[in-house]
């Protein structure tokens, strides 16, 4: 018999593992990342910063990092900046409205806003990157720049329409940039570099000094870069920027800022002292009651030759000075930083005076102090005037602190020299 033939079919396969596939997948993604980056770098960086940051301001949620150069992140896009000192008449001007409005420590700065000081008004402006501005009597500001990119990256810009502002730069970020703008001319600042600007349309002077630190201003096809104490001046139809190196004004000894200097009753006399500058045949010295030295000066002695003068007849009370170097040709530097001092009599009562603190608020990197002390008392935070009402309470903003435990120096004191001085610790996390 036949035998009967089976019909029959096999199968073959091969076991692939999820190990397998991923190893294939990311091989892929590498062969494709690496062709993307060469081809166009630009885009690769971007996706990469952008993925970077996305990553951190996860782990930043789950309470496991986000932490960028010991800084915590922040959202990407439009910052505000703030008001941490305002002395007299300050007015502000929103990009969204057409009124102008007093300011207060309350009221956020946006990009196209306005800042105006009156000729008895001074205001001290902090931004997202650390930069400050104090802005001089009788100035007006635009805010044109205050953001934040994917990257952690800060671009801060403001235009001085007239009047004057100090400014000052903290350590930037690589890839931020902190600008000033002034009749076309644009002054991009580095790290830790501090400035004068000045427009003054009706003199037609438009300049920028560098009093610290470097750095660069273009102004149409021109570009200078400018070292500690060089100035670039100019006219608004003059595109040609001159360069000249400035004297220093000198450095201030004695009183110590914010000192109180008791004298003898009779002779009611205060010696100033200050340090000598190179290249300088005499100094121009100035006195005053207000730390605008506006109105009348106590005293407005030029070209006195000596490091020292002695100053009687000052009564109780507070006062401010400030010294000028005179070169040899007498252009005269600009202004040292005013030193302030409160005289009372020698033997003076120095008892404790009252300072009352409310809780501390955070604003970010900015500590927010409210509190009261004896009306007619000055308060001092960190060595910066807090303002102080008529009925003793006081407000201040702190500059931005680091990341990290802090401690703020508060320190009330009256005209017949009592003191009374509170240390409290705080943590910007």
């Amino acid at each position: 018999m036949a035998q009967r033939r089976k019909t029959a079919f096999q199968i073959s396969y091969v076991t692939i593992t999820y190990r397998s596939v991923m190893m294939g997948a990311m091989a892929v993604l590498s062969i494709a990342a690496i062709v993307t980056y060469f081809a166009f770098p630009d885009f690769a960086n971007r996706i990469v910063l952008s993925a970077q940051s996305s990553v951190e301001r996860m782990l930043t949620k789950l309470g496991v990092g986000g932490l960028t150069n010991g800084v915590p992140l922040r959202d990407p896009g439009p910052q505000q900046a703030h008001f941490t000192n305002i002395d007299g008449t300050v007015r502000v001007k929103k990009a969204s409205s057409n009124a102008w409005v007093t300011a207060d420590y309350s009221l956020a700065l946006d990009r196209n806003d306005v800042v105006q000081t009156s000729a008895e008004g001074i205001a001290k402006v902090a931004f997202t990157d650390g930069t400050s501005y104090t802005i001089k009597p009788d100035s007006l500001i635009v805010i044109q720049e205050n953001s934040l990119n994917a990257a952690q990256q800060t671009k801060v810009a403001v235009q001085v329409t007239t009047g004057t502002v100090d400014l000052a730069t903290q350590t930037l970020g690589h890839g931020s940039r902190s600008q000033v703008t002034v009749e076309g001319a644009v002054a991009t600042l580095n790290s830790d570099t501090s400035a004068e600007v000045v427009n003054d349309p009706r003199k037609d002077q438009h300049e920028v000094l560098v009093k610290k630190g470097s750095a660069e201003v273009n102004r149409g096809v021109q570009t200078l870069n400018l070292a500690e104490y060089e100035k670039v001046n100019f006219g608004s139809d003059d595109q040609q920027m001159v360069k000249t190196k400035e004297i220093r004004p000198p450095f201030l000894i004695s009183p110590h800022d914010k000192d109180t200097y008791q004298v003898d009753p009779k002779t009611k006399e205060v010696t100033l002292t200050w340090g000598p500058v190179d290249g300088v045949r005499a100094y121009r010295v100035q006195l005053s009651k207000s730390k605008f030295f506006s109105g009348s000066l106590l005293l407005d002695q030029k070209n006195w030759p000596n490091l020292e003068m002695n100053v009687k007849g000052l009564d109780p009370g507070l006062y401010y000075w400030q010294v000028f170097s005179v070169g040899d040709d007498g252009k005269q530097s600009i202004a040292s930083p005013a030193n302030s001092f409160n005289v009372v009599p020698r033997g003076a009562d120095v008892a404790s005076i009252p300072l009352e603190l409310d809780a501390f608020s955070q604003h970010g990197h900015l500590i927010e102090i409210n509190g009261h002390t004896e009306p007619g008392a000055r308060v001092m935070v960190n060595g910066q005037e807090a303002v102080v009402n008529s009925d003793g309470s006081f407000h201040h903003f702190t500059n931005p602190l680091p990341t990290g435990d802090s401690y703020i120096t508060i320190t009330a004191q009256n005209q017949k020299g009592g003191v009374n001085t509170r240390r409290e610790k705080v943590t910007i996390q």
